[in-house]
């Protein structure tokens, strides 16, 4: 689909104008949990994504956590020092006993390994993406790395 910004665009507005009016028609995306065993047997993970192909979300939202933004893909110059940061902040926060919701998109990083956090968001690091999953999780900061 067309993302907020590229609607925006097309139609001449701003990505928050047409944020608004998408979340007053109820059309924001659902959680779902990334199946790593095909099917073959009940998997529960902390692998996630969004969708807007789903009526439910798999999980419950307890809220509690603290939401850490992750440097996205690998760049030139800034690439494995900014995701050494996303980790050590990771590992501070669970030793400070805090629950901790990594979103990144760069399966190559440490933070996104399966014990880095409680939760990881396999999602593009933008506004829309982001504020959809603060809208859902209902964090109680969020640190950005």
């Amino acid at each position: 689909g067309f993302s907020d910004k590229q609607i925006a665009a097309a139609i001449k507005s701003t990505e928050v104008a047409v944020r608004k009016l998408r979340e007053e028609y109820l059309i924001t995306p659902f959680v779902k949990q990334i199946d790593t065993v095909s099917a073959e047997w009940p998997a529960t993970t902390n692998y996630l994504y969004l969708t807007y192909n789903g009526c439910t979300h798999d999980l419950q939202f307890p809220g509690d956590f603290t939401m850490v933004l992750g440097s996205g893909v690998y760049r030139i110059g800034s690439s494995v020092e900014f995701d050494w940061c996303a980790v050590g902040c990771l590992r501070e926060l669970r030793n400070q006993g805090k629950k901790t919701i990594m979103v990144n998109y760069n399966p190559e990083t440490v933070s996104t390994d399966y014990d880095m956090s409680d939760r990881l968001y396999f999602e593009e690091i933008s506004f829309e993406v982001v504020m959809d999953i603060y809208n859902i999780e209902h964090p109680d900061g969020i640190i950005l790395s």
